[in-house]
């Protein structure tokens, strides 16, 4: 039957309880005790999951809901420890390999973080601290999650366009976009809060972006200040739950409720509309909204871009990045546009990234 807890479970008896329920939940039809429904079975994964490490009923469920026991098990695992330190190359000072060949007469040991960036590193060990050294502080390179290059490569932004970035601080995205412009054309640096201005400003000015006009508005307010169809692109980096980089933040894995994901959705919407109105769907050499998040939960991702589908005459595409998994298309009882297999997830123990979605 399915186990029960005892009285006095040590950690190490709680953690090989989880493998063996989730090894029977991965092989329900032949390995369950025909007393024992699934749904217990489940219930003991998640009750045990939280004791071991730390999750809520709500999160822990979710998790469960969205992959399959062993999967969801490896997730919950990578997400224990810390993605590699990584950092961009910023071809607006320096070149990739410039960057490394100094570095590496630092001490540091690092290679590129992969065939899919021309400008990312990653880092296995730094003797000096990466955010002090002179070419840190020349403006050289930005520290950056590596996650955090895929939707400004999936937004291609071009010299001479004008891009919004409508949630922008710290401004590693938009510093890399301005790299991207070649500092030709304009580009909007929104941020909503203002005490997050001076890094913003400060990260542009270090990194050389000159295209960059840095602007403190309620994102959903853009379209009405800059004028609908002003842009020929906007990344919106929507604010979320952060249930991607849980490594980052261990904190979310008790605080986050099912009333926290819907907030986050309801204003993510709001905002994917101002992205997209604020966009002329004739630009020549644009017409390109990139939706992304920090965050695994189907609701912040394939249910915003599906409801903007619903509201606005667009389409998702190819992001182009050339790998991640597919979005969701069916998800419990929803049923999602064909065209959301197009978007791309990203997971920390498949990619060894943050949590991430990115759509285009």
């Amino acid at each position: 039957p399915c186990p029960t807890p005892g009285e006095a479970d040590d950690p190490k008896t709680i953690r090989r309880r989880i493998a063996e329920v989730a090894r029977v939940l991965d092989d329900f039809g032949a390995l369950s005790h025909p007393a024992s429904p699934r749904a217990a079975y489940l219930a003991r994964l998640v009750e045990d999951v939280g004791a071991y490490y730390g999750y809520n009923a709500f999160l822990a469920g979710a998790i469960f809901a969205l992959l399959p026991p062993a999967e969801a098990l490896a997730l919950i695992e990578a997400q224990e420890a810390r993605r590699p330190t990584t950092l961009r190359a910023n071809t607006l000072k320096s070149r990739r390999r410039d960057v490394a060949a100094a570095l590496i007469a630092r001490g540091v040991a690092l290679d590129p973080v992969g065939p899919w960036s021309k400008v990312g590193l990653v880092v296995y060990e730094a003797p000096v601290p990466l955010g002090a050294t002179p070419e840190y502080l020349a403006g050289h390179y930005m520290l950056q999650g590596a996650a955090s290059l895929l939707p400004v490569m999936a937004l291609g932004a071009q010299p001479g366009e004008t891009v919004v970035d409508l949630a922008a601080a710290p401004g590693g995205k938009a510093s890399h976009i301005g790299a991207m412009m070649k500092n030709r054309g304009v580009l909007w640096v929104n941020e909503a809060s203002a005490g997050r201005l001076r890094s913003v400003s400060a990260n542009l000015s270090r990194l050389g972006v000159t295209c960059g006009v840095v602007c403190n508005y309620d994102g959903r307010d853009l379209p009405r200040v800059l004028g609908e169809r002003c842009a020929d692109r906007a990344l919106l980096d929507a604010p979320c739950s952060g249930t991607g980089v849980v490594a980052k933040d261990p904190g979310v894995k008790g605080s986050k409720s099912q009333a926290d994901i819907w907030r986050c959705a309801h204003l993510q919407k709001a905002l994917l509309l101002a992205a997209i109105d604020l966009v002329d769907a004739g630009s020549p050499s644009g017409g390109v909204v990139v939706y992304s998040t920090c965050s695994i939960m189907v609701e912040e991702n394939e249910n915003v871009v599906n409801y903007a589908l619903r509201k606005r005459h667009v389409r998702v595409v190819d992001a182009g990045l050339g790998f991640g998994r597919p979005g969701l298309v069916r998800w419990r009882e929803h049923r999602f546009h064909p065209s959301l297999a197009h978007a791309r997830r990203f997971y920390p123990h498949t990619h060894n990234l943050d949590g991430f979605f990115v759509a285009k």
